[in-house]
């Protein structure tokens, strides 16, 4: 038989101290550049939410300047102005509460990109000051926040795009189905319902709404007597 090399037992010890020693060394090593890495992705991370959060925020400030600039300028010229050239809708009132300090410009139909930026007044339904029920929709998250603290009895004022202000006064809510809402456009007197989802703190879609009702109040419509006499109210 050959010789067999054996390694003697101290040397095996020993050789595997030094592996120890040195993986040790290097895992010594690596630890601090991975938390570094780590470190960087999460700030990064955290600086591109942020920086999320801030672009959203200006260009939600943005839109409503530029909303105010052309529901004012729809007052001055008497027609529809759009507040961006590629918007598929305009601005054609605002909504406004004195009680609670809240006010938001209202846009034309009910569409993704009008609801994303204002009310939305419902095409099929009167304009505000005139016979029947006016309906507007909003989100609950954003211009519509509001409708949770309303009371019976608050002032609800309405200035169309021709400079008209009519002011309501809410009469009550109702919790609906989306589907079931009975709301009548063709109501008998000069009505108002602001609609928006429900549960008011709800974050998912669902088929309920929350509608408030409110009755125009002929002692307070501004604007002149001869627009008033003209559109036949009461």
């Amino acid at each position: 038989m050959g010789d067999v090399a054996v390694v003697p037992p101290d040397a095996s010890r020993a050789a595997t101290g030094e592996r120890s020693e040195s993986n040790g060394a290097e895992r010594r090593k690596t630890c601090p550049a991975l938390f570094f890495i780590a470190s960087l992705l999460c700030a990064a991370l955290g600086m591109g939410l942020l920086g999320e959060g801030l672009w959203i925020k200006a260009k939600a400030g943005l839109a409503q300047i530029l909303l105010d600039r052309a529901f004012a300028a729809s007052i001055a010229t008497g027609k529809p102005v759009k507040p961006w050239s590629w918007a598929d809708t305009w601005p054609v009132a605002r909504i406004s509460v004195p009680r609670l300090q809240a006010s938001a410009i209202a846009l034309a139909g009910g569409s993704g990109q009008a609801l994303a930026f204002g009310p939305g007044h419902l095409a099929q339904t009167p304009r505000p000051g005139e016979r029947g029920t006016s309906v507007f929709a909003a989100h609950r998250d954003t211009h519509f926040r509001f409708l949770g603290d309303l009371k019976v009895g608050d002032e609800i004022r309405i200035t169309r795009d021709d400079g008209i202000t009519f002011t309501y006064e809410m009469t009550g809510a109702d919790i609906v189905r989306w589907d079931q809402s009975e709301i009548d456009a063709g109501a008998a007197g000069y009505n108002l319902a602001l609609a928006t989802c429900w549960p008011l703190d709800g974050t998912l879609a669902g088929p309920l709404r929350y509608v408030v009702h409110a009755r125009l109040k002929p002692t307070s419509m501004f604007g002149g007597s001869r627009h008033i006499a003209r559109a036949g109210l009461y």
